[in-house]
Parts: C-alpha cells; sequence; structure tokens
C-alpha cells in the first residue's frame, strides 16, 4: 500500500472536486452549514468510489442517508459513550467530596475512565470505518455491522497495512486540525474559512478511505 500516493491522489481529489468549480464548492457549503448531514450524505457517495468527486444534488437523498450514516456511527459510539457517562460522570461526581483520599481516587477514575474511553473509541472506529464504506456500496444498513465481512475485509487488506493507512490519516488529519485552528483565531473571517474548507477536507479523508478500502477489491 503506497500510503504517500494515496494522501497525494485523496489531496489532489479534494483539490479538482472543489477549485474552479464554485457552484460544487457552494453547495457543499450549505450542506456543512445544515448540521452536517448532507455533507455526510454526500461522502457516501466519495466512498462509493465515484470519480471525479460527484455533484452535490437530490438533497433528499443526502439527509436520509446522512442521517442514517450519524445512526451508524452512533452505534458504534455507544460501548465508548457508556464508559465516558458511567466511570468518568460517576467519578467526576465523587470529586466533590470533602475527603481529600475520596477526591484524589475520583480523579484516578476519571483518568482511568478517559483511557478506557480513548481505546474502546479507537477500536470500535477501527470496525466502523469499514463499516460505513460496506453500507455505502451495498445501501444496507445491517452491512456497516456485519463483523464477519468487515474483518474478512481487514484481513485481505492486512492488519499491519490498515493501522499503519489509519495513523497515516491520523497524523494528517492532525495536521490540517492544527492549521484550521490558528485560522479559526483570526476574528470573523476564521469562522468564514473554516466553513470553507470543512468539505475539502471531508473530500480528502473520505477519498483516503476508499482508496484503502479497493486496494483489495472489497466489495
Amino acid at each position: 500500500m503506497d500510503y504517500g500516493n494515496m494522501v497525494g491522489e485523496s489531496f489532489e481529489y479534494a483539490k479538482e472536486a472543489v477549485i474552479g468549480k464554485w457552484n460544487k464548492w457552494i453547495m457543499l457549503i450549505i450542506a456543512t452549514i445544515l448540521l452536517g448531514i448532507p455533507l455526510a450524505g454526500y461522502s457516501l457517495k466519495v466512498l462509493r468510489g465515484d470519480k471525479p468527486a460527484p455533484e452535490v444534488s437530490d438533497w433528499g437523498t443526502l439527509f436520509i442517508d446522512g442521517i442514517k450514516y450519524m445512526i451508524i456511527v452512533l452505534i458504534y459510539m455507544i460501548p465508548a459513550l457508556i464508559v465516558l457517562f458511567v466511570v468518568v460522570g460517576a467519578s467526576a461526581l465523587s470529586t466533590m467530596s470533602s475527603n481529600p483520599s475520596v477526591a484524589m481516587a475520583a480523579i484516578s477514575g476519571i483518568l482511568f475512565g478517559l483511557l478506557l474511553f480513548f481505546i474502546i473509541a479507537v477500536i470500535t472506529a477501527i470496525f466502523a470505518i469499514i463499516g460505513v464504506v460496506r453500507f455505502a456500496r451495498t445501501g444496507n444498513m445491517g452491512e456497516a455491522f456485519n463483523f464477519s465481512e468487515i474483518l474478512g475485509t481487514i484481513g485481505k487488506i492486512g492488519w499491519v497495512p490498515y493501522i499503519i493507512a489509519l495513523v497515516v490519516l491520523f497524523v494528517v488529519q492532525m495536521i490540517i486540525a492544527i492549521i484550521v485552528t490558528i485560522i479559526m483565531m483570526i476574528p470573523y473571517l476564521g469562522f468564514i474559512i473554516y466553513l470553507c474548507l470543512m468539505s475539502p477536507i471531508m473530500l480528502f479523508q473520505t477519498r483516503y478511505i476508499c482508496q484503502m478500502y479497493d486496494s483489495v477489491g472489497a466489495l
């Protein structure tokens, strides 16, 4: 798997989708403003392997697909959220105790809960990414949780190449996040630029995932 080429091709894909195509870019910005729901629906088109990036059309379908996408993500997040609310929440309440030893134990509980939350979130994300692509390709929400097929796909890609690919994507996303954060510090104009950048960033990461998935000719 050529990670550098995947990153470069994904940037080029995102650039070609919006630069000089102002109508499409404006539609994507509107999709972002509408709670990101139609933007999530649009990302499924990209995950289907459409190249170049498809036009922004059929808003009803975009909304419906976007809602389905968010439901899938929410279901995958349930285990991590349970840990966050139960372990971290209970520990946070204990920090208000007047007993110093209880308060210190509560802080330790919060740190442990946050660590557990992070671990579970990472594990579920590994499966959710492939699951969402399967949903995009089949249109069947059940396929997003077809763990035998998900494991089969990861096995074809190779666990090590797959994890490395996700780490590369994470590093690039962190760099982008830092740049966007700096831009957002610009009064007023920063938020406008942020709205304009959200869709190209989505196009980049979605196209990257699509390439990773298609590297083994999966469904």
